[in-house]
């Protein structure tokens, strides 16, 4: 795979907000009404039906999801939530905040970066009250195996869903096998409100919860106070504001209008990529053997044992190429290692995460967005491989 040597600039990710997008939300701002309301319901009932729910509950970010997650599960100090070590840092932080301790689990290994069901099961005590799987970049955690581990222990099962909206499987549509289903709708997402996130679960009454915990457990909507002229309202639990704005709403109907054509496209940038690093020698490409649905959501690499990452990074910008890390693991960050609150100190001891610390040291994450080019990705794979020969 080669292109033309002249530099360019790479974006790292994008979003495909167009005019019907701006036209949404320049409807809801001449409305007169701007917080969760008629099309906040609206496109609630669009994601669920999109992923064969009964029903959704549209929030201001994919880790006010998990927060709420924690909230309507009930969990206490104490109480042990076995996840992933090798995701974004919110799901072990909204554990935290309340006590609860993250357990962190290793991941399968080089070609498999989801946690390992094998791992999740030796890390089971008489203390943990639930199970997270994450479905990293996109791509299926052993979610039904899970869940029979869950199922038997007596646990719920959380889905960290943020990189996989509407994703088929033979197992179900992800974020719907699980007790709960978190997603996230953020700036660079398949689907983006900009800020944003959605969960579902397969408990009516939890899902209740979940609605009611968003909005301080206020009985009613401020909607309808308003057009009743009511002053009065009653509180029946302590929650917390986590509604969206009808903006977010309206761009999200739009986006999941798109979001099989983006997926689609992704999907084809995600094999040329794989056909032009399988020249790279020593690069080891995470999933590239993957048979099934995908969000195609990031495209991570490990590069060869011993490059330096810090100035592969470096060069490729210079190059125009930006990158990331996706991501530092959570049991390796000062706070989660430290322990300055004492999380973990009745829980079960510290071990090595062999695996999942393994591949971090070699991870970097390359460009990919349904805006690239074609020929951006060749221009990508062709600066890596320059940059690694010099290595």
């Amino acid at each position: 795979m080669t292109v033309s040597e002249t530099r360019r600039e790479i974006a790292f990710a994008d979003n495909t907000i167009g005019r019907p997008e701006i036209d949404a939300v320049t409807d809801v701002l001449t409305s007169g009404w701007l917080s969760a309301d008629r099309r906040t319901r609206v496109f609630e009932e669009e994601f669920a039906a999109a992923a064969g729910a009964r029903d959704a509950v549209f929030v201001s970010s994919g880790t006010a999801a998990l927060h709420l997650a924690v909230l309507a599960l009930g969990l206490r100090p104490g109480d042990e939530v076995i996840m992933p070590s090798l995701t974004f840092v919110a799901g072990a932080a909204c554990c935290a905040l309340h006590g609860v301790v993250p357990v962190l689990a290793d991941i399968h290994g080089a070609r498999d970066l989801t946690v390992d069901p094998a791992d999740i099961e030796r890390l089971i005590t008489e203390r943990t009250r639930a199970i997270v799987v994450m479905h990293y970049g996109g791509y299926p955690a052993s979610v039904a195996q899970v869940r029979a581990l869950a199922d038997r222990h007596g646990l719920p099962l959380v889905e960290d869903a943020a990189h996989s909206p509407v994703v088929s499987t033979p197992d179900g549509v992800l974020g719907t096998v699980g007790d709960i289903g978190c997603f996230s709708f953020f700036a660079t997402k398949n689907l983006t409100t900009g800020e944003g996130g959605m969960i579902l679960a397969r408990d009516a009454e939890l899902l209740a919860r979940v609605r009611s915990l968003r909005s301080h457990c206020i009985d009613g909507s401020s909607r309808s106070r308003t057009a009743s002229g009511s002053a009065g309202y009653d509180v029946t639990g302590v929650g917390l504001n986590y509604r969206p704005t009808e903006m977010a709403a309206a761009l999200g109907s739009v986006q999941l209008g798109r979001l099989d054509g983006d997926r689609s496209r992704r999907s084809d940038l995600v094999s040329l990529y794989h056909g032009g690093l399988a020249g790279i020698s020593g690069l080891d490409v995470p999933f590239a053997g993957h048979q099934g649905a995908s969000a195609h959501h990031l495209l991570p690499v490990l590069l060869p044992e011993g490059s330096d990452r810090e100035r592969v990074r470096r060069r490729l910008r210079a190059a125009g190429v930006p990158t990331s890390v996706h991501y530092p693991p959570t049991h390796l960050m000062t706070y989660y290692r430290d322990d300055p609150d004492g999380l973990r100190a009745d829980a079960i001891p510290r071990e090595r995460l062999v695996r999942t610390e393994s591949v971090a040291r070699r991870l970097l994450s390359l460009p990919l967005h349904a805006r690239l080019g074609d020929d951006d990705v060749a221009y990508v794979v062709d600066r890596l491989a320059d940059v690694l020969a010099g290595e």
